[in-house]
């Protein structure tokens, strides 16, 4: 049995709303990693044993903690570009909020009632303006990829980004542009000056490659 489908226990001072809000601030602080049932029962200043009575297991809460997050993007309207663009970013500024949620999204089903309807929402979007639901599954498949892929990426560098492993980084980085100088110079080029576009505008470009595909399967 799911945790949707198992009936909330009622107890004075404790509901899975506050236990929810309470593994979340343990993972915005964190990481996804120090979410233990002790560790919120810790926070909450009850057992585990008291929570295990409400979610039934960790990933009962794992699932409450992913549709919590969910329930946070607004699912904008308009033509179905700038309402999947729109849906885009503002799934991206939530995992900004949550960096835990694209490290644990693809570890459960996402078959919390706000998940459902954003997914709804994409497949809704695409089929109403040609697709098949097929191709819309496929479609919003390609683009949560994106979304949640960006989001790990950015997730796991920040939580490496000590100033011990930056050293350590810049100094493998020099290495690279001494061993690439003669042999590989387009790369010993940019080594040696790196540029180019921040995240949030690489996250828009790669978005922009995915909306123009899409743009092109959909009928005139």
């Amino acid at each position: 049995m799911s945790i949707w489908t198992e009936p909330a226990p009622r107890q004075p001072g404790l509901d899975r709303g506050r236990i929810v809000e309470a593994a979340i601030a343990v993972a915005d602080d964190s990481g996804a990693a120090a979410v233990t049932m002790k560790a919120v029962a810790n926070r909450l200043d009850c057992t585990a044993m008291a929570l295990y009575r409400h979610v039934g297991h960790k990933d009962g809460l794992i699932d409450l903690m992913l549709d919590a997050a969910t329930a946070e993007i607004p699912l904008a309207e308009g033509g179905w570009r700038v309402a999947l663009h729109t849906l885009a970013w503002e799934t991206r500024a939530m995992i900004k909020r949550h960096p835990w949620y694209a490290e644990l999204i693809h570890t459960r089903p996402p078959a919390g009632p706000h998940q459902m309807r954003r997914l709804e929402f994409m497949l809704t979007v695409l089929t109403e303006h040609g697709a098949t639901l097929a191709e819309a599954m496929t479609h919003a498949a390609m683009l949560d990829r994106h979304v949640y892929g960006t989001g790990l990426q950015e997730a796991t560098e920040a939580r490496f980004a000590t100033a011990e492993d930056l050293t350590a980084h810049y100094g493998v980085m020099a290495e690279m542009r001494e061993r690439a100088t003669g042999t590989c110079p387009n790369l010993a080029q940019w080594l040696s000056a790196p540029s180019g576009p921040s995240p949030d505008e690489q996250f828009e470009l790669v978005l922009g490659f995915l909306l123009d595909g899409i743009a092109t399967q959909l009928p005139a």
